[in-house]
C-alpha cells in the first residue's frame, strides 16, 4: 500500500510507514502532512492496530519543512497563513494522537519540522551517526509549531540553547535531552526494534490506548485533579474486559488472548 509521498507496509497488527521523497530528503510538503494525518487518523479508527514504525527512504529520515513551500508561505496573508500553519500541527496531532504505539527510526538528517515529527511519537531509535538540528532561525523563522510537542521532551533549558544557535547534534546528545529514547548502529536498533514491538504485542491494546490518553491528560492538571482523574481512570479500567482478562491469564499461567500467534512464543 503506497501513497504519492508514503510507503505504508502492514503486517498483523503492526503499520510500517516510510517517507518516500529521498529525491528532497523526504522534506514536509502540504501533500505529505495531509497524507500522514489522514493516515493516522484513519489507523486510530482500526482497533487491530498495535504499532506503527516510522522511518523515511534514502540518506535522510527527513530535512525539514519543503523550501518551496516556505517561500510560497511567505507571501500569505495572515488568516491564509495560519491555516496553512495549522497543517503541520494537525499531523503531529495526528501521530501524537494516535491510540497505539508509535516508533520512529532515525538515520541521516533530521532537521526543523522533522523535529515535530519525531518529538510526536512515543519511541524514538536514531542511528549512529544522525544528526538534528532546530534549523528555523537561519532561516529566519522559528519553530514555534512544533514545539507543542518538543517542549514536553526536551525542556525549555535544551530548548533555549537549541533554539537559538541552530546547532547540529548528534544521536547522543538526542537520547541525553529526551528526544531520542535508544541509538547505537542500524543492526542494534533492528534487534531493538523487534523487541520493543514483542513487548508491546504482549500488552492490553486497550490499557495502551488508556495510558496514553492518561498522559496527554494530566499534563494540564494541578496535583489535586490529577489525583481524582488517576483514582476515576484506574477504577473504571480494572473493572473492564480486558483487566479482567489479564488476571485471569496471569492466575491460570496463560497467555492473554490479546498477544498475537507471533509474539506469544
Amino acid at each position: 500500500m503506497e501513497t504519492p509521498r508514503l510507503r505504508i507496509e502492514r503486517r498483523g497488527p503492526v503499520v510500517r510507514v516510510a517517507l518516500d521523497r529521498p529525491g528532497v530528503r523526504n522534506a514536509l510538503d502540504p501533500e505529505t502532512l495531509s497524507e500522514i494525518t489522514r493516515l493516522f487518523r484513519g489507523l486510530g479508527r482500526d482497533r487491530s492496530v498495535r504499532a506503527a514504525v516510522l522511518s523515511g527512504r534514502g540518506p535522510d529520515f527527513c530535512a525539514g519543512a519543503d523550501i518551496a513551500w516556505m517561500r510560497r508561505a511567505a507571501d500569505f496573508d495572515p488568516s491564509k497563513g495560519r491555516r496553512d500553519a495549522r497543517r503541520l500541527i494537525e499531523m503531529c496531532r495526528a501521530v501524537d494522537e494516535a491510540p497505539f504505539v508509535t516508533l520512529a527510526r532515525v538515520h541521516g538528517n533530521c532537521f526543523g519540522g522533522g523535529l515535530g515529527l519525531l518529538a510526536a511519537c512515543d519511541v524514538v531509535l536514531a542511528q549512529d551517526g544522525s544528526r538534528f538540528c532546530f534549523s528555523e532561525v537561519r532561516l529566519g523563522i522559528l519553530p514555534a509549531v512544533v514545539s507543542t510537542f518538543v517542549l514536553p521532551k526536551i525542556g525549555f533549558s535544551h530548548a533555549r540553547r537549541l533554539y537559538l544557535t541552530a546547532e547540529v547534534f548528534g544521536p547522543d546528545t538526542a537520547r541525553e535531552i529526551g528526544l531520542a529514547h535508544e541509538t547505537g548502529p542500524a543492526a542494534d536498533l533492528d534487534s531493538r526494534e523487534r523487541r520493543i514491538l514483542e513487548g508491546v504485542l504482549r500488552n492490553g491494546p486497550g490499557a495502551i490506548r488508556e495510558a496514553k490518553g492518561y498522559l496527554k491528560r494530566v499534563e494540564s492538571l494541578d496535583r489535586g485533579r490529577r489525583i481524582a482523574h488517576s483514582e476515576r481512570l484506574l477504577a473504571r479500567v480494572r473493572s473492564g474486559p480486558e483487566a479482567k482478562e489479564g488476571l485471569s491469564a496471569f492466575l491460570e499461567k496463560r497467555q492473554p488472548r490479546w498477544i498475537p500467534a507471533e509474539a506469544s512464543g
